[in-house]
């Protein structure tokens, strides 16, 4: 099995702000698009949070790239070109799981950091051509997806499965070490021994628990095998999500 650390949503480069923590909940924004796209801020509900966190640099009638999508307990996660091509290489698809994470602080703008806010077991892979069309839109995703929209790399790909999106900012979910850089994650003791791709500089580790994380790279993967402790740590992570 492998697990993917996915990179999603807003960050310093993709919006120029963090995604917003509302009454505990991290609500992760899609990231500004001008094309492929036929879905709003406003019509996912997002409108005045997005004119809120860019202080209206960006509005609620703008388009956006909503990847991953999530409906009704179910996500679709489109990737081409580099990207997906690292997926293949490390043999991602049926099985495993992708960690979606971001970068997240309060409304205010305060203690910004990386953090899940959902996961998806990967249940089928949809390799699609670079010309896709509506008939390609994955069953019970409920509006079209980007990946499905325009011309993309001979590679365009997308991931569907089942998960859950969290409803709380629990702290296990946190992965930037409270009161450092954003880039600097406590992680479980298990990961440094299983691998994780551009991460694999020894210098980015600090003992078993901390890694200064690769600004490079949308997905970072670890092959877990059949390990019990990454197994078990996953269970713990996607049943906080679940709640």
């Amino acid at each position: 099995m492998k697990v993917i650390f996915s990179r999603k949503g807003f960050d310093s480069a993709a919006g120029r702000a963090p995604s917003p923590i509302i009454d505990g909940e991290p609500i992760s924004l899609p990231i500004p698009t001008t094309r492929r796209s036929q879905t709003t801020y406003l019509s996912l509900g997002l409108g005045k949070i997005v004119e809120q966190m860019t202080k209206g640099r960006i509005g609620a009638s703008d388009l956006c790239h909503e990847d991953p999508m999530f409906h009704d307990g179910r996500w679709a996660f489109g990737q081409t070109g580099a990207a997906q091509s690292h997926l293949e290489r490390n043999g991602v698809g049926v099985g495993d799981v992708f960690l979606f994470f971001g970068l997240f602080a309060s409304l205010e703008r305060q203690d910004r950091h990386h953090r899940i806010f959902g996961y998806m077991q990967v249940e089928e892979v949809l390799r699609l051509s670079g010309r896709p069309s509506k008939n390609d839109d994955p069953l019970g995703i409920g509006r079209r997806h980007p990946h499905t929209i325009g011309e993309w790399n001979e590679n365009n790909t997308i991931y569907v499965g089942s998960g859950a999106k969290a409803k709380t900012s629990h702290p296990l979910l946190r992965l930037t070490k409270p009161g450092a850089a954003v880039s600097v994650w406590t992680v479980p003791a298990w990961l440094k021994a299983a691998g994780l791709t551009y991460n694999g500089n020894p210098n980015r580790w600090f003992g078993d628990n901390e890694l200064h994380v690769a600004s490079r790279g949308q997905e970072f993967v670890s092959d877990i095998g059949d390990r019990i402790p990454p197994r078990e740590w996953l269970r713990k992570v996607q049943a906080t999500i679940e709640r």
